[in-house]
């Protein structure tokens, strides 16, 4: 398999459903930094650290560029130098492999 932040996430159709367990912990452990997997609300999520609003700010638009990009939009919790992004799937009702592909393009991202 490629590796996740290489991917492009695709159009899912009718057909498509959440991925079963085993899915979901193969790819949780190809995130680095790993993600936090909530099953309860079939999420993953990350916080991310920042020095200063600026940064915060800067990162922010780097997470909108790959959600236009992926046309996949996470849900972002924003404060002075955090920012907690978590992803999932409405459309299949938990999570799908564009919640880890987005979040692999964005932990890439953030080393840069």
């Amino acid at each position: 398999m490629d590796s996740l932040s290489t991917q492009q996430c695709r159009n899912l159709t009718e057909k498509d459903c959440a991925l079963e367990e085993e899915d979901i912990t193969r790819l949780s452990q190809a995130l680095d930094p790993p993600w936090q997997l909530d099953t309860e609300n079939k999420n993953i999520s990350h916080s991310y650290q920042f020095d200063n609003y600026y940064q915060t700010m800067a990162f922010v638009n780097v997470v909108a560029q790959i959600a236009h990009q992926q046309d996949h939009h996470p849900d972002l919790t924003v404060s002075y130098n955090r920012c907690t992004v978590a992803y999932t799937t409405h459309s299949v009702g938990g999570l799908s492999i564009k919640d880890f592909i987005c979040a692999a393009k964005i932990n890439a991202a953030q080393k840069l």
